[in-house]
Protein backbone atom coordinates (compact mmCIF):
# COMPACT_ATOMS: atom_id res chain seq x y z
CA UNK A 1 0.00 0.00 0.00
CA UNK A 2 1.20 3.49 -0.88
CA UNK A 3 0.18 6.77 0.83
CA UNK A 4 -1.13 9.28 -1.71
CA UNK A 5 -2.82 11.94 0.45
CA UNK A 6 -4.31 12.67 3.86
CA UNK A 7 -7.48 14.34 5.14
CA UNK A 8 -5.51 17.01 6.94
CA UNK A 9 -5.49 20.40 5.17
CA UNK A 10 -2.97 23.10 6.02
CA UNK A 11 -3.65 26.71 6.99
CA UNK A 12 -0.38 28.11 5.65
CA UNK A 13 1.49 27.42 2.43
CA UNK A 14 4.18 24.83 3.25
CA UNK A 15 7.00 26.86 1.74
CA UNK A 16 9.81 24.98 3.49
CA UNK A 17 8.40 21.62 2.44
CA UNK A 18 8.41 22.83 -1.15
CA UNK A 19 11.95 24.18 -0.82
CA UNK A 20 13.25 20.92 0.62
CA UNK A 21 11.53 18.91 -2.09
CA UNK A 22 12.98 21.28 -4.69
CA UNK A 23 16.46 20.89 -3.18
CA UNK A 24 16.22 17.10 -3.35
CA UNK A 25 15.19 17.34 -6.98
CA UNK A 26 17.90 19.86 -7.83
CA UNK A 27 20.65 17.75 -6.25
CA UNK A 28 19.40 14.62 -7.98
CA UNK A 29 19.33 16.24 -11.43
CA UNK A 30 22.27 18.65 -11.39
CA UNK A 31 24.73 16.98 -9.00
CA UNK A 32 23.88 13.29 -9.39
CA UNK A 33 23.01 13.43 -13.09
CA UNK A 34 19.46 12.16 -12.51
CA UNK A 35 20.84 8.63 -12.44
CA UNK A 36 21.74 8.77 -16.13
CA UNK A 37 25.36 9.85 -15.64
CA UNK A 38 26.95 6.88 -13.89
CA UNK A 39 30.17 8.70 -13.04
CA UNK A 40 28.32 11.65 -11.48
CA UNK A 41 26.11 9.31 -9.46
CA UNK A 42 29.03 7.21 -8.20
CA UNK A 43 31.15 10.27 -7.41
CA UNK A 44 28.40 11.98 -5.45
CA UNK A 45 27.61 8.88 -3.43
CA UNK A 46 31.27 8.21 -2.68
CA UNK A 47 32.36 11.77 -1.88
CA UNK A 48 29.21 13.18 -0.26
CA UNK A 49 27.61 10.02 1.09
CA UNK A 50 28.15 9.08 4.73
CA UNK A 51 30.59 6.24 5.39
CA UNK A 52 30.35 5.15 9.07
CA UNK A 53 33.87 3.75 9.10
CA UNK A 54 35.32 7.04 7.86
CA UNK A 55 33.59 9.01 10.62
CA UNK A 56 34.74 6.65 13.35
CA UNK A 57 38.14 5.93 11.84
CA UNK A 58 37.46 2.20 12.17
CA UNK A 59 37.35 1.33 8.46
CA UNK A 60 40.80 0.61 6.96
CA UNK A 61 42.05 3.43 4.73
CA UNK A 62 42.12 2.32 1.12
CA UNK A 63 39.37 -0.28 1.52
CA UNK A 64 37.28 -0.31 -1.66
CA UNK A 65 33.53 -0.88 -1.93
CA UNK A 66 32.22 -1.73 -5.43
CA UNK A 67 29.50 0.61 -6.71
CA UNK A 68 28.87 -1.15 -10.02
CA UNK A 69 29.87 -0.45 -13.64
CA UNK A 70 33.53 -0.66 -12.67
CA UNK A 71 33.34 2.08 -10.03
CA UNK A 72 34.37 1.69 -6.40
CA UNK A 73 34.33 3.90 -3.31
CA UNK A 74 37.60 3.94 -1.40
CA UNK A 75 37.77 4.74 2.31
CA UNK A 76 39.75 7.93 2.90
CA UNK A 77 40.41 10.57 5.55
CA UNK A 78 39.29 13.70 3.67
CA UNK A 79 37.98 16.68 5.66
CA UNK A 80 34.66 16.56 3.79
CA UNK A 81 33.85 13.33 5.61
CA UNK A 82 32.85 15.26 8.73
CA UNK A 83 30.07 16.99 6.79
CA UNK A 84 28.64 13.86 5.19
CA UNK A 85 25.96 13.22 7.87
CA UNK A 86 24.41 16.43 6.51
CA UNK A 87 25.25 16.20 2.80
CA UNK A 88 24.17 12.55 2.53
CA UNK A 89 20.57 13.37 3.43
CA UNK A 90 20.17 15.31 0.18
CA UNK A 91 21.44 12.48 -2.06
CA UNK A 92 19.73 9.37 -3.43
CA UNK A 93 20.80 6.13 -5.03
CA UNK A 94 18.16 5.88 -7.76
CA UNK A 95 14.81 7.07 -9.06
CA UNK A 96 12.85 4.65 -6.88
CA UNK A 97 14.73 5.79 -3.79
CA UNK A 98 14.06 9.44 -4.58
CA UNK A 99 10.40 9.08 -5.54
CA UNK A 100 9.59 6.97 -2.49
CA UNK A 101 11.05 9.60 -0.18
CA UNK A 102 9.39 12.47 -2.05
CA UNK A 103 5.98 10.78 -1.85
CA UNK A 104 6.12 10.25 1.92
CA UNK A 105 7.45 13.76 2.48
CA UNK A 106 4.76 15.25 0.21
CA UNK A 107 1.95 13.52 2.14
CA UNK A 108 3.16 14.10 5.71
CA UNK A 109 5.62 17.00 5.65
CA UNK A 110 3.25 19.90 5.02
CA UNK A 111 1.20 19.27 8.15
CA UNK A 112 4.25 19.09 10.39
CA UNK A 113 5.55 22.35 8.95
CA UNK A 114 2.10 23.84 9.50
CA UNK A 115 2.27 22.86 13.15
CA UNK A 116 5.60 24.54 13.93
CA UNK A 117 6.44 27.18 11.30
CA UNK A 118 8.99 27.21 8.50
CA UNK A 119 12.29 27.84 10.27
CA UNK A 120 11.51 25.49 13.14
CA UNK A 121 10.52 22.84 10.61
CA UNK A 122 13.85 23.14 8.79
CA UNK A 123 15.81 22.78 12.03
CA UNK A 124 13.60 19.86 13.10
CA UNK A 125 14.04 18.11 9.75
CA UNK A 126 17.82 18.46 9.75
CA UNK A 127 18.13 17.44 13.39
CA UNK A 128 16.08 14.28 12.82
CA UNK A 129 18.33 13.50 9.85
CA UNK A 130 21.45 13.88 11.97
CA UNK A 131 20.04 11.66 14.71
CA UNK A 132 19.16 9.09 12.05
CA UNK A 133 22.75 9.22 10.75
CA UNK A 134 24.08 8.75 14.29
CA UNK A 135 21.86 5.71 14.79
CA UNK A 136 23.15 4.15 11.58
CA UNK A 137 26.77 4.76 12.58
CA UNK A 138 26.15 3.37 16.07
CA UNK A 139 24.80 0.09 14.66
CA UNK A 140 27.76 -0.49 12.33
CA UNK A 141 30.66 1.87 13.14
CA UNK A 142 33.16 -0.03 10.98
CA UNK A 143 31.13 -0.11 7.76
CA UNK A 144 32.94 1.13 4.61
CA UNK A 145 29.64 1.34 2.70
CA UNK A 146 28.44 4.86 1.78
CA UNK A 147 24.90 5.73 2.86
CA UNK A 148 22.67 8.30 1.16
CA UNK A 149 19.05 9.39 1.34
CA UNK A 150 16.55 11.67 3.01
CA UNK A 151 14.79 8.70 4.60
CA UNK A 152 16.07 9.31 8.12
CA UNK A 153 14.95 12.94 8.20
CA UNK A 154 11.60 12.04 6.65
CA UNK A 155 11.20 9.27 9.21
CA UNK A 156 11.40 12.02 11.84
CA UNK A 157 8.48 13.73 10.10
CA UNK A 158 6.52 10.47 10.25
CA UNK A 159 7.22 10.10 13.96
CA UNK A 160 6.05 13.65 14.57
CA UNK A 161 2.88 13.02 12.57
CA UNK A 162 2.11 9.95 14.68
CA UNK A 163 2.27 12.06 17.84
CA UNK A 164 0.29 15.03 16.53
CA UNK A 165 -2.28 13.48 14.19
CA UNK A 166 -2.71 9.77 14.97
CA UNK A 167 -6.41 9.66 14.05
CA UNK A 168 -6.26 11.59 10.77
CA UNK A 169 -7.19 9.43 7.80
CA UNK A 170 -4.45 8.69 5.27
CA UNK A 171 -5.56 7.60 1.79
CA UNK A 172 -3.60 4.50 0.85
CA UNK A 173 -3.39 3.20 -2.70
CA UNK A 174 -3.92 -0.57 -2.65
CA UNK A 175 -2.87 -2.56 -5.73
CA UNK A 176 -3.42 -6.32 -5.95
CA UNK A 177 -3.15 -7.67 -9.51
CA UNK A 178 -6.07 -5.97 -11.33
CA UNK A 179 -7.68 -4.65 -8.14
CA UNK A 180 -6.90 -1.00 -7.48
CA UNK A 181 -8.47 0.73 -4.51
CA UNK A 182 -7.88 3.83 -2.38
CA UNK A 183 -8.48 2.92 1.25
CA UNK A 184 -8.58 5.52 4.06
CA UNK A 185 -6.67 4.28 7.11
CA UNK A 186 -5.99 6.11 10.39
CA UNK A 187 -2.48 7.54 10.47
CA UNK A 188 -1.58 5.57 13.58
CA UNK A 189 -2.20 2.32 11.69
CA UNK A 190 -0.14 3.39 8.68
CA UNK A 191 2.79 4.76 10.65
CA UNK A 192 2.98 2.06 13.31
CA UNK A 193 2.88 -0.60 10.59
CA UNK A 194 5.73 1.18 8.79
CA UNK A 195 7.75 1.38 12.01
CA UNK A 196 7.18 -2.28 12.87
CA UNK A 197 8.43 -3.26 9.41
CA UNK A 198 11.62 -1.27 10.06
CA UNK A 199 12.11 -3.06 13.38
CA UNK A 200 11.51 -6.48 11.85
CA UNK A 201 14.12 -5.70 9.22
CA UNK A 202 16.59 -4.05 11.57
CA UNK A 203 16.63 -6.31 14.62
CA UNK A 204 18.52 -9.17 12.90
CA UNK A 205 21.38 -6.72 12.29
CA UNK A 206 21.96 -6.54 16.02
CA UNK A 207 22.35 -10.31 16.24
CA UNK A 208 25.09 -10.70 13.63
CA UNK A 209 28.83 -10.35 13.96
CA UNK A 210 28.85 -7.82 11.15
CA UNK A 211 25.50 -6.01 10.74
CA UNK A 212 25.59 -4.84 7.13
CA UNK A 213 22.87 -2.62 5.72
CA UNK A 214 19.80 -4.84 5.18
CA UNK A 215 19.04 -5.13 1.50
CA UNK A 216 20.82 -1.83 0.86
CA UNK A 217 18.47 0.05 3.21
CA UNK A 218 19.78 1.74 6.37
CA UNK A 219 16.79 0.73 8.48
CA UNK A 220 18.35 1.86 11.76
CA UNK A 221 18.57 5.35 10.32
CA UNK A 222 14.81 5.10 9.74
CA UNK A 223 14.24 3.87 13.28
CA UNK A 224 16.48 6.53 14.80
CA UNK A 225 14.85 9.30 12.79
CA UNK A 226 11.33 8.13 13.65
CA UNK A 227 12.06 7.98 17.38
CA UNK A 228 13.77 11.37 17.22
CA UNK A 229 10.70 12.87 15.55
CA UNK A 230 8.42 11.49 18.26
CA UNK A 231 10.71 12.76 21.00
CA UNK A 232 11.40 16.21 19.56
CA UNK A 233 8.03 17.24 18.16
CA UNK A 234 6.76 18.71 21.43
CA UNK A 235 9.86 20.90 21.67
CA UNK A 236 9.37 22.30 18.17
CA UNK A 237 5.61 22.46 17.81
CA UNK A 238 3.99 25.91 18.02
CA UNK A 239 0.91 25.60 20.30
CA UNK A 240 -0.71 28.60 18.65
CA UNK A 241 -0.46 27.00 15.22
CA UNK A 242 -1.78 23.65 16.37
CA UNK A 243 -4.72 25.20 18.21
CA UNK A 244 -5.59 27.19 15.07
CA UNK A 245 -5.42 24.02 13.01
CA UNK A 246 -7.60 22.09 15.45
CA UNK A 247 -10.23 24.83 15.63
CA UNK A 248 -10.34 25.24 11.86
CA UNK A 249 -10.56 21.49 11.24
CA UNK A 250 -13.42 21.08 13.69
CA UNK A 251 -15.32 23.95 12.11
CA UNK A 252 -14.89 22.68 8.57
CA UNK A 253 -15.14 18.96 9.30
CA UNK A 254 -16.98 18.41 12.62
CA UNK A 255 -17.24 14.67 11.98
CA UNK A 256 -13.51 14.17 11.36
CA UNK A 257 -11.15 13.22 14.21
Amino acid sequence: MIPISDDNPTLRTPVMTYLLLGTLGFVWVFIQGAGFQVEALATSICNLGMVPGELTGRAPLGQAVPLGDGYACVVDAEAINRATPLTSMFLHGGWGHLLGNVLFFWVFGNNIEDSMGRLRFLVFYLLCGLVAAAAHVAVDPTSPVPTVGASGAIAGVLGAYLVLYPRVRVNMLFIFFIIIRVIPIPAWGVLLWWFVLQLITGLPQLMTLRPEVSGGVAVWAHIGGFVAGMALIKLFVNPRYTSQRTLWRHRMHPDHP
